[in-house]
C-alpha cells in the first residue's frame, strides 16, 4: 500500500526546500506557502499579484546553483531563512526586504542569464509551474528505476522539487492515476498531468552543480522527459507523514 514518505514546500520559487510533517491542504488551492513569493528577472512580464509561467522568473534550469539552497519559513513573522553552502544564512522578510535577498542571492546567478530584480507574492494560488494551483507528486520507486537505468547507486528525490514523495507503488504507477481522484489523509486531490522535466533536475541539490543528464536518460528510455504527476486539491483536509495513498 502507497503511503506519503516526506513533504516539501518551497517558499519562494526556485529558491530554496522546506521539509514538513503535515500540512493542511485546502481545495483550489496550492500547499500552503509553498512558491508563495517568485524572484521576477529584467526580462519578467508578468503584473504584480498575477500568476505568471516560469519563463519571467530565476529558477534552477537557469542558474543550476539555486537547487543548492535550503529554506525555512517563518509563517507568523513571514521571514524565510535561505542557506547554501557559498553563501551566509539570510533571513529576511520577501515583501519588505528584497535589496538584502537580491545582494544575497546575485553572487550564485550566471552573468549571462537574466538578473533578479524583484520579488512578487501570490497567496493562496502560489506560483506554480502550471496555470492552475497545483500539487506536485513525486514516486520514490520511479526515482529508483530511473536511478537503476542511469548505473547510479541513488538520486536524490530532492531534485525533483515534488509536494509529495510517495512510498509503496511500482515504478511508474503514478502516470496510471491521470484523471483519477486520490485521498490522503482527509484531503483529496484530482491528478491532472504529468510533469513535464526541465534543466533544473540535471542539478546537483548538494552542490549546485549539473552533474546527471536525468532529460536525456527519460528520453532514452521513455521517449519523454514526465517524471512526476500534478494533481488539484479537490477536498479540503489534513495529510500527514506516514498517511495511505488511496485511489478513489
Amino acid at each position: 500500500m502507497a503511503n506519503l514518505s516526506a513533504l516539501w514546500r518551497h517558499p519562494i520559487k526556485s529558491h530554496g526546500r522546506e521539509a514538513l510533517t503535515a500540512v493542511t491542504l485546502t481545495r483550489g488551492q496550492a500547499m500552503p506557502w509553498d512558491r508563495r513569493w517568485a524572484v521576477a528577472h529584467d526580462g519578467a512580464k508578468v503584473e504584480p499579484g498575477h500568476w505568471g509561467p516560469c519563463v519571467n522568473f530565476s529558477r534552477g534550469a537557469k542558474t543550476a546553483a539555486l537547487m543548492a539552497i535550503n529554506a525555512t519559513c517563518d509563517e507568523a513573522t513571514e521571514t524565510v531563512t535561505l542557506r547554501h553552502l557559498d553563501r551566509p544564512d539570510l533571513t529576511f522578510r520577501p515583501d519588505s526586504e528584497q535589496d538584502r535577498f537580491l545582494d544575497w542571492v546575485r553572487p550564485l546567478m550566471d552573468e549571462n542569464r537574466a538578473q533578479p530584480t524583484r520579488i512578487h507574492r501570490l497567496d493562496g494560488r502560489g506560483m506554480t509551474d502550471t496555470d492552475y494551483p497545483s500539487v506536485s507528486l513525486l514516486n520514490l520507486a520511479s526515482n529508483a528505476d530511473l536511478a537503476r537505468k542511469m548505473g547510479q547507486d541513488d538520486i536524490s528525490a530532492l531534485r525533483w522539487r515534488a509536494n509529495l514523495h510517495l512510498e509503496g507503488l511500482a515504478p511508474w504507477q503514478e502516470f496510471d492515476w491521470i484523471g483519477k481522484t486520490i485521498r490522503i489523509g482527509t484531503a483529496e486531490l484530482a491528478v491532472k498531468e504529468p510533469i513535464k522535466r526541465c534543466l533544473a533536475t540535471t542539478a546537483n541539490p548538494k552542490t549546485g552543480l549539473r552533474d546527471l543528464d536525468t532529460l536525456a536518460a527519460l528520453n532514452a528510455h521513455w521517449d519523454h522527459q514526465n517524471f512526476g504527476i500534478y494533481a488539484e486539491v479537490t477536498t479540503t483536509g489534513q495529510i500527514t507523514l506516514g498517511d495511505t495513498v488511496q485511489v478513489l
